[in-house]
């Protein structure tokens, strides 16, 4: 039986997840690049962590993990991979230093990346990831053009518990497939209320 935490944990990761999944989706040059490009956008989004003990800059973590998304990663387990067998040249660019010691590139243990998904605020994520593709996507896009945008709820498989119910989101999109907004619904009640704020 999951507690009130598991679910939380499990909320917020597949909410983190589904954030990155949008990049994958996203027309896409080469995942160095794009992740490369994304890096500012993330600098926004708040550090869950405590200020000591913190041996990789967030901004880092967070590119890698959209680098590993881009390049086929479909689950955390993948990106934590992706991340340790990446060459050091590549960790280099999305924002990783060498050791100061040794000149050694060090990446983190796959379990990190985990545990920093699951506290991250996958609101400000989703906000931080549609900033990018909204100012790649404002790059091409001809001027005073009108974009149709569709607004559709979600529930997230396995978030139930059998005392909560599961928990919901509401995205809005365009047709083209670019996500703007992402926000979590708040429980016992629909998405009607969360439209104005999304």
């Amino acid at each position: 039986m999951r507690t009130e935490r598991d679910r939380a944990c499990l909320c917020i990761i597949s909410h983190a997840r589904r954030a990155l999944e949008y990049l994958a989706h996203a027309p896409s040059s080469t995942p160095l690049t794009d992740a490369a490009g994304l890096r500012p956008f993330l600098d926004a989004v708040p550090d869950p962590r405590d200020r000591r003990g913190r041996l990789y800059p967030l901004s880092a973590l967070l590119t890698a993990a959209a680098a590993a998304v881009l390049a086929g990663a479909r689950s955390l387990a993948a990106i934590g991979e992706w991340i340790t067998d990446a060459p050091r040249w590549a960790v280099g660019t999305l924002g990783f230093a060498p050791d100061p010691l040794t000149g050694q590139m060090v990446v983190p243990h796959p379990a990190t990346v985990r545990r920093l998904l699951a506290r991250l605020d996958g609101d400000a994520l989703d906000a931080a990831i549609g900033a990018f593709l909204s100012a790649r996507t404002a790059r091409t896009r001809q001027p005073d053009t009108l974009r149709p945008i569709a607004v559709d709820g979600k529930t997230v498989r396995g978030s139930s518990t059998p005392t909560t119910a599961a928990v919901s989101l509401l995205a809005a999109m365009t047709h083209s497939g670019e996500v703007l907004a992402q926000r979590q619904i708040a429980d016992r009640s629909n998405e009607i209320p969360s439209f104005a704020p999304l």
